[in-house]
Parts: C-alpha cells; sequence; structure tokens
C-alpha cells in the first residue's frame, strides 16, 4: 500500500495547495475516516511549525505533540472534527473544527479547555461483567456502569492523566439540543433541533434545526449531527466559529 497520495485527489478540507508537488502524507488508518487530515500536513501547511516531513518526524520522534492527551508519533495519523491538539514546548492549544466550506480550521483555546474533549457515541454495547461499553465516533471506547447514554448522544471526556476518560459531561441527542452540523453544504452551521423525522429502510434519518444566529430553519442528515450543548448553546465553550 502507498504511504502517499497524489495532491491533485487529497480531500478538499485539507486546504493545502494542489500543483506545488505531486505527492502528499497519506492519512493512516486510524481514529477517523481516510478523509481525516494526517498530523504531518497539520504541522507543515497549517500552522507551519515545519518546514517538511523530516522536522515533522523531528517534533514527533521529540514526543512535542499532544493529540486527545496522549503523545503522537506517527506522522500519518488522521485527526478530525473535536480532537484536542497541545504542544506543550510553546503552550498553544487548538481545537480541530469544520468551518461553513467544509474545510478544517485549529481555533487556539486555553489550556484548560485543552483538558476535555467532545465526543459523539456512535454505539454502545454490553462486555464481560454487565458493564457497558460506548464506542465513540473517533475510535475510542469508554466503559461506564450507567445506561443513561445513548448513541448519537455527545459525552465530554476528561483527559487529564489521573481522571483520563473520564465522562464528566452529556448533552442527549433529542429535541432542544444545540447541534453543530459537521458536513453538507450546512457544515459548521449551529442551531437548535426542532423535529428529528425517523426515515424507514436505508434512507438516513432528517433533523430539522432553526440556526442560532439567524434563526433560519434548515434540515440535514442525521450523521452530520454533532450534540454541542443542552437546552442553550454551547458554542463559547467549544470555539465554534460565529
Amino acid at each position: 500500500m502507498s504511504n502517499h497520495l497524489k495532491r491533485l485527489n487529497s480531500p478538499s478540507g485539507w486546504r493545502i495547495p494542489k500543483k506545488t508537488n505531486t505527492f502528499v502524507k497519506k492519512t493512516a488508518p486510524g481514529p477517523h475516516n481516510s478523509h481525516a487530515m494526517p498530523v504531518a500536513v497539520w504541522l507543515r501547511d497549517h500552522t507551519g511549525l515545519a518546514n517538511n516531513v523530516k522536522e515533522v518526524k523531528k517534533i514527533l520522534t521529540e514526543r512535542s505533540l499532544i493529540v486527545n492527551g496522549s503523545p503522537c508519533t506517527d506522522s500519518k495519523m488522521g485527526i478530525g472534527v473535536f480532537d484536542i491538539i497541545s504542544i506543550p514546548k510553546t503552550g498553544k492549544h487548538y481545537r480541530i473544527l469544520r468551518n461553513k466550506k467544509g474545510d478544517y480550521v485549529s481555533v487556539e483555546i486555553t489550556e484548560e479547555a485543552s483538558k476535555s474533549r467532545l465526543c459523539k457515541i456512535a454505539d454502545k454495547t454490553i462486555v464481560k461483567g454487565g458493564k457497558i461499553q460506548l464506542n465513540l465516533r473517533y475510535g475510542a471506547n469508554v466503559i461506564v456502569d450507567t445506561q443513561e447514554y445513548n448513541p448519537k448522544d455527545s459525552i465530554v471526556l476528561s483527559l487529564e492523566p489521573e481522571t483520563r476518560f473520564e465522562v464528566v459531561g452529556h448533552f442527549p441527542f433529542a429535541v432542544g439540543s444545540v447541534a453543530m452540523i459537521i458536513g453538507g453544504k450546512h457544515s459548521g452551521k449551529v442551531g437548535k433541533i426542532a423535529e428529528i423525522v425517523t426515515v424507514p429502510g436505508s434512507i438516513p434519518n432528517r433533523i430539522y434545526l432553526t440556526e442560532e444566529k439567524t434563526g433560519e430553519a434548515f434540515d440535514t442528515i442525521e450523521d452530520y449531527v454533532f450534540i454541542v450543548g443542552k437546552d442553550e448553546s454551547a458554542v463559547s465553550v467549544w470555539g465554534i466559529e460565529e
């Protein structure tokens, strides 16, 4: 399998020049899908902290990049929506989001905000001992002892070493909750869920929302909805663009 991808074929959301070079790093299998942005691209093309792959590897070898609370050493590891990236040597912390064009953007956040991560629950299962396992959208699993959490809900996980992966917040997927749209033509919008329409068959369910800033009504499919608040907006907390 090739380690590289032709720049002309790279996802538009990466926001990289298409014709400066022939190839670009390919995203390795991991926490996100193939459209996730490789760490190497983020360090070189988005932040300018590295000028080339050699410098990227030096940063990672020194364990100077922390992704979701753990040092990252793989330059091809994909990063995606709501990932938390910290660079201890510079004291900088970032949250990865998607803007209204569907592009990945890095929003600088405080050190306090970098201590937790918003996650979407993809599924839940019962494991040995009767414990509940939450399967999160970005590949991690969390064991809990309550049935309170359901697929499509969002939870807030602590990233601090002593309480790592402890659930410290919960936003249910329900009418009245506030959601950010992370795909499609409404990408980047933040709105309150007005109605959830279950569609029979394999067609995705439709979600009807009211945009917070303009009051405009719009709809999207269930897969693009990421809950970011309960009853009231948590936009300022998560650093989503206005």
